[in-house]
């Protein structure tokens, strides 16, 4: 049997695509070992039943894991926390190195922010002579330098240079948007036999529309645009809460609103919900497992996907994106870059620039006095979409023949 070891800082049950990957592996019969954190996204503390000394050790859908210490980002804010955060799960997992033991296949890393978080992974790789695919989520350095308005050239310098050091040590690279894989090869010099690009495809779960009675009747005669994932300062929903006021405003009050999701933004998104005098027209529906996402697109008639200007806007098309188009949904956008350009070229839903209320509120509009005709016509076009260049078979399938036979995609 091929054995693989995943390192990953975030693992389940906080809700990242590598749980996807994971399990799918497990599932074509491959031995899956993932080393990880400590659940505590996005809450920012450590998610109940689980601690430093308990549940460090388990299996999930058959994936053995072990979880390596972290400080928790906490719930707000603090840049403190979030710095020893992400400095302290490589840190200990140092320690644990020597204790893995050998006999792995293929390492396989998936790095989100920091980049640092990769260092383990080449560490171990590079002892067990064991060959290392990165698969990249945020890259660095455009990842901190569109959040951090850092200066300093000499400082600018060295988080590139650190940044592009890790991406030399791999064996692969696996870029989760097409921008960022030609900028391996263009800016750090990776040969593109070395790179792939594989879109972030959500589990098949989100090609449904399950039938839940009781969300049913919460819902079902109101006009609901449904977000889904994490609420944090990205997303923006200051704009939502604005546009949506305006929809109140001008009398479409049976346009309700299904936040599903935590974040750390979403005590300050309630009060903006208050203060504007929506509360009867949003429902917080809190964190749940991604399995029961469905559940909510029976009653959706659109989503809602709304990110702040930046440069990682033209990297590619957004993880948030692909699950809205694999339920088949039409899709209302207040983004830049290549997501707004899918959308408007598929005519999979309306889209205006990031962070303009007014176009947001146009484009709500639109959707809301649409026919239903008009509207699932939209979602079969996002469900043809998906099908053709995000499903997640076929994207897993690419994964997997990279990393076994190193077959590198196109790079126009």
């Amino acid at each position: 049997m091929k054995k693989i070891l995943v390192f990953s800082q975030h693992f389940w049950p906080e809700v990242f695509r590598i749980n996807d990957i994971c399990k799918g592996l497990v599932q074509q019969g491959y031995h899956v070992d993932v080393i990880c954190g400590l659940p505590n996204y996005p809450t920012g503390k450590i998610t109940k039943g689980w601690g430093f000394f308990k549940r460090t050790k388990e299996q999930w859908e058959g994936v053995r894991i072990r979880r390596i210490w972290e400080i928790p980002r906490g719930r707000k804010n603090n840049l403190l926390r979030i710095f020893l955060n992400f400095v302290s799960w490589p840190f200990f997992c140092l320690f644990y190195l020597p204790f893995i033991g050998k006999g792995y296949d293929k390492v396989l890393m998936y790095q989100l922010t920091p980049v640092i978080m990769a260092f383990p992974a080449i560490l171990y790789a590079k002892a067990a002579k064991t060959p290392l695919f990165i698969k990249i989520l945020d890259y660095w350095p455009f990842s901190v330098f569109a959040v951090m308005n850092i200066k300093s050239k000499f400082l600018k310098k060295l988080i590139t240079k650190i940044s592009q050091w890790h991406y030399k040590k791999a064996d692969g690279l696996i870029a989760s948007f097409e921008g960022i894989q030609k900028m391996l090869i263009s800016d750090v010099g990776i040969p593109p036999e070395k790179t792939i690009y594989i879109p972030q495809a959500c589990g098949k779960y989100h090609e449904q529309n399950i039938y839940d009675e009781e969300i049913h009747k919460k819902y079902n005669e109101n006009f609901c645009i449904t977000f889904t994932g994490c609420i944090n300062p990205a997303q923006c929903f200051d704009i939502v809460v604005a546009a949506a006021k305006n929809c109140y405003d001008v009398g479409y009050t049976d346009i309700h609103w299904i936040i599903v999701g935590d974040g750390l933004s979403k005590k300050d998104v309630e009060k903006d919900v208050l203060q504007a005098g929506l509360t009867e027209v949003f429902h917080f529906e809190g964190f749940l497992p991604v399995e029961d996402m469905p559940k909510y697109y029976g009653v959706t008639d659109a989503f809602i996907a709304c990110l702040t200007k930046s440069i990682l806007g033209d990297f590619g098309i957004p993880a948030k994106i692909i699950p809205y188009f694999a339920a088949g949904k039409p899709v209302i956008g207040a983004l830049d870059g290549d997501a707004a350009e899918l959308i408007k070229s598929t005519q999979t839903g309306y889209c205006g620039p990031a962070n303009d209320v007014e176009a947001l509120y146009e484009n709500i509009c639109k959707m809301y006095l649409a026919t239903k005709k008009e509207r699932e016509e939209m979602g079969a076009r996002a469900k043809a979409y998906y099908l053709e260049h995000f499903e997640f078979n076929t994207q897993q399938k690419r994964l997997i023949d990279f990393m076994y036979n190193q077959l590198p995609g196109e790079v126009e």
